[in-house]
């Protein structure tokens, strides 16, 4: 891995694994809108960036994609008119298998190092996630801030700190002995791998698609699965947001940005 952000977030992930022992509340992203945790033009620059959005295709570049689909409406009374690329579930899933080759190998440390990389960079676009829940699913702002965001987030972290835990109790390289009385023991070498299930799913709801997606999404990426999201057809935004960042750490990371997949397609 060309970027070690295991060790960039190693403090962030004991302090998630202690959490997870004690059960006492602890995060690592503030639930306050406010400029004093976000920066000044948060707000602003969140809008901003849901506002660019509206009118255009999204900026997802998909491999095998047959054509645009996408029939957002703000329950607040606009059409978000962005359309998404729709590739075939076959070509998706062909797709997913292929980048699991390289993904499967990295291991425990490199998978749960990008996924809170993920996190954290989703938190930083809170604000845009924000504006994304709040005109696909209707709910206010501040419950499409703090559900849509931070609160999502904590799931995600959360979900990679059990991965982590259970990951750590296999040893890795080992020194087997068994004594044989007078004759020499019979020693061997052995090496535990932790070994991926495959291909996952993530099926977005229209209520809470982050709140609900992550802990699903969070967990398959930190136990090395490769991941296809299937948003609702009426919010379809923000897990759109989520797969675009998340395949941007991947690629920074050296892996195949396929690991995370968008399967958007209209209703019906």
């Amino acid at each position: 891995m060309s970027t070690d952000f295991f060790s960039t977030h190693q403090a962030m992930l004991e302090q998630a694994v202690a959490a997870a022992a004690t059960r006492g509340y602890w995060s690592p992203f503030s639930e306050s809108p406010s400029p004093r945790a976000y920066g000044e033009t948060a707000n602003e620059d969140g809008r901003a960036a849901f506002e660019a959005y509206r009118g255009h295709d999204f900026p997802l570049t998909l491999a095998g994609a047959a054509g645009r689909v996408g029939a957002e409406a703000s329950p607040f009374g606009f059409e978000l008119d962005i359309r998404y690329p729709q590739v075939s579930a076959k070509a998706l899933i062909a797709q997913s298998q292929q980048a699991l080759e390289s993904w499967r190998d990295a291991g425990p440390r490199a998978w749960v190092g990008v996924a809170l990389e993920i996190l954290k960079r989703l938190n930083q676009h809170s604000f845009e996630m924000a504006y994304a829940v709040q005109h696909t699913t209707g709910q206010g702002f501040m419950m499409a801030f703090q559900a849509g965001g931070p609160h999502a987030q904590d799931r995600g972290v959360e979900a990679v700190a059990y991965a982590w835990q259970e990951m750590a109790r296999i040893p890795g390289l080992v020194s087997w002995e068994k004594p044989q009385g007078k004759q020499d023991p019979i020693r061997m070498q052995k090496q535990f791998t932790v070994v991926p299930r495959g291909v996952g799913l993530v099926i977005g709801c229209s209520t809470f698609p982050t709140w609900n997606g992550y802990p699903g999404l969070f967990a398959s990426l930190a136990t090395g699965n490769t991941v296809i999201v299937k948003p609702h057809p009426a919010a379809i935004l923000p897990l759109a947001i989520t797969v675009k960042i998340a395949r941007e750490v991947l690629l920074e990371a050296g892996f195949d940005a396929n690991v995370v997949l968008l399967a958007a397609h209209e209703a019906g």
